[in-house]
């Protein structure tokens, strides 16, 4: 085998992906399984998990997991040891992400001033409590097996805030990304620099991947509006992601850690 493409194999390796039916979590299964990795798909939509594990194949399995509950959270991790005999990498896809496309017509209209309590606490419960609880757990396997690889999916909205304006259509009752979707992304870019120095010294390497808009049925307006903020003119495709996770994963990125690499098209370039 090439040298280079030795350095993204991950032949004998196992990995969990978080938020694994989602739209990005389902291709970041797909390519771990197609570089040589054995999958757990979890999500805490268990039907979709497992039509996305079964869609996958090659090994794939999927589990039915609340980021949020530490017991679901254990359960998680002894099924990926019980299935594959460990865990190397852990990717941290599972989020409440507000979507503002067809079926997210009109849900958003919230102003700061009267955004819910119950709202905030449910979007930290999944964002941070869930990439919390999820690393803990899978670090203490990587500790014992001496190696592993974090990988948590963080936002340009955890880089800087979101335009509202993308997310008005004039004649229609005003539309906000609600106030916990930037604090919680950027609490993982904090999150992941806190693990990364952390446990640099055990061989367990935690970083950040940091994808622009992702195309999912959004409304010509809307497209039109998002991609005039992006250098290269257009929103990203689901599949754009994934040389960048492999990336991270593997180790081809063996001397990164505590990093975050952003795919946006140029978004935050501006």
């Amino acid at each position: 085998m090439p040298q280079i493409a030795q350095a993204f194999d991950l032949t004998g390796r196992a990995a969990v992906v978080t938020g694994g039916a989602g739209l990005l979590g389902r291709q970041f299964c797909a390519s771990l399984t197609e570089a040589g990795a054995s999958v757990l798909v979890a999500d805490v939509n268990e039907a979709v998990a497992k039509d996305v594990a079964g869609q996958i194949g090659k090994g794939a399995q999927s589990f039915a997991c609340d980021v949020g509950d530490p017991q679901s959270v254990k359960q998680m991790n002894a099924a990926a040891v019980k299935a594959f005999g460990r865990l190397d990498i852990l990717v941290n896809s599972a989020a409440h992400d507000p979507k503002f496309d067809a079926a997210g017509e009109g849900k958003y209209g919230s102003a700061f001033e009267d955004y819910s309590l119950e709202a905030w606490q449910a979007a930290l419960r999944v964002n941070l409590t869930g990439a919390f609880l999820c690393s803990q757990a899978a670090i203490s396997l990587m500790l014992k097996q001496g190696s592993g690889v974090i990988i948590n999916i963080c936002s340009t909205y955890g880089l800087g805030v979101p335009d509202q304006r993308i997310y008005q259509k004039p004649g229609k009752p005003a539309q906000y990304k609600p106030v916990d979707y930037t604090v919680t992304k950027a609490g993982i870019l904090g999150l992941t620099k806190y693990l990364a120095t952390y446990y640099g010294e055990k061989n367990i390497r935690v970083n950040a991947l940091t994808p622009g808009g992702v195309f999912n049925g959004h409304d010509d307006q809307f497209v039109k509006a998002y991609s005039a903020r992006t250098v290269l003119g257009r929103m990203a495709k689901p599949d754009e992601m994934n040389g960048a996770l492999l990336f991270l994963a593997s180790d081809a990125s063996s001397y990164m850690t505590g990093a975050n690499l952003v795919v946006d098209g140029g978004w935050t370039a501006w």
